[in-house]
């Protein structure tokens, strides 16, 4: 009997202690998930949730701050995650803050991360919803990281044919064998540094020349910077334009002038006609410049035998001597 007491007393206290463990354990999974704990309500909404479940932890900071309460599909493009969050942080997160889906650690449960914003907004109430960042899918990473591996693998294959081609060709070899190549380059890269060089020089004297044009240095200087050679310049182009309509006009008036004389000598009239075409006219008048010049040598003649004269000998000897006094002033 004694023994059946005893029994049952043990079996009582391992019931009482499973009891007790399990109360326990209850409660460290209710204050880890706010079940025990004052929270208050916040919202955010989602184009994609990447399977958020209700139950998953929110974060804020990196700090465990409450659990997902429910997911609900507003539309088409649109999912309201509620989250129940430690009163306690509600002193701490403001309207601003941003929510964003994460992973908790590479291949783990999915996670709601609140940052804060930079606005330093009013804080967060009850049933308010906060501002939500598109998230980086996993699946999306992996399809990207497939499509780069993809890529790199045809480079790897095009980088390897490229080296199969250089080592079966032997001209590249040669090439590269040949011990005067080094000597050529550096003469190259010689004759290279002193082009440049030179190229320097002349862009120094370019500078110089457009900063004496600059400063109206030079007859270039001159040319685009006095206002006085412009203006003179400008004269000379009116004059040579004055010119030009006054020789246009002169010719126009010598085509007059002959179309007159055309026209008299065609008619048989005027002084042209009578100069150029009568021969009675010419005949008079040569017979008058031979009088002419017959009276000339007669004058001539008159004129020395006056000299001679000794009424007037005197007074031409006066004006010789004049003439050569004259003459020896100049």
């Amino acid at each position: 009997m004694a023994k059946k007491i005893v029994n049952s007393v043990r079996l009582g206290i391992f019931v009482l202690s499973g009891l007790a463990f399990l109360i326990l354990l209850l409660f460290m999974i209710g204050r880890n998930k706010s079940l025990f704990g004052s929270t208050y309500l916040l919202k955010a909404r989602f184009e994609n949730v990447q399977g958020l479940i209700p139950g998953n932890n929110v974060r804020y900071s990196g700090i465990q701050s409450g659990t997902v309460k429910s997911i609900k599909i507003l539309n088409d493009t649109t999912i309201e995650v509620s989250m129940m969050v430690d009163k306690d942080m509600q002193d701490i997160i403001r309207k601003d803050a941003i929510a964003s889906i994460g992973t908790d650690g590479i291949v783990g449960n999915k996670v709601v991360n609140i940052v804060p914003g930079k606005d330093h907004a009013e804080l967060a109430q009850e049933g308010d919803v906060i501002i939500s960042k598109k998230s980086i899918d996993t699946e999306a990473i992996l399809n990207t990281l497939s499509n780069t591996n993809d890529d790199i693998s045809e480079i790897v294959k095009g980088l390897k044919v490229t080296v199969q081609r250089i080592n079966s060709s032997t001209a590249l070899w040669e090439l590269l064998n040949d011990k005067t190549l080094p000597k050529e380059l550096r003469q190259s890269a010689l004759n290279l540094r002193l082009t440049t060089f030179k190229a320097g020089l002349m862009a120094d004297d370019l500078h110089n020349i457009i900063s004496d044009i600059k400063a109206g240095k030079g007859s270039v200087g001159i040319l685009l910077k006095d206002t006085a050679f412009a203006y003179n310049l400008n004269e000379a182009v009116l004059k040579m334009n004055k010119v030009g309509n006054q020789a246009d006009q002169l010719t126009t008036d010598v085509g007059t002038i002959v179309k007159g004389i055309q026209k008299d000598l065609n008619s048989g009239k005027g002084p042209a006609n009578a100069f150029l075409k009568d021969s009675v006219m010419v005949k008079n008048l040569n017979s008058s410049i031979d009088n002419l010049r017959k009276g000339t040598d007669g004058f001539n003649q008159n004129m020395e035998a006056l000299k001679s004269n000794f009424l007037l000998r005197g007074y031409f000897k006066r004006k010789e001597r004049e003439n050569q006094v004259e003459k020896t002033k100049e």
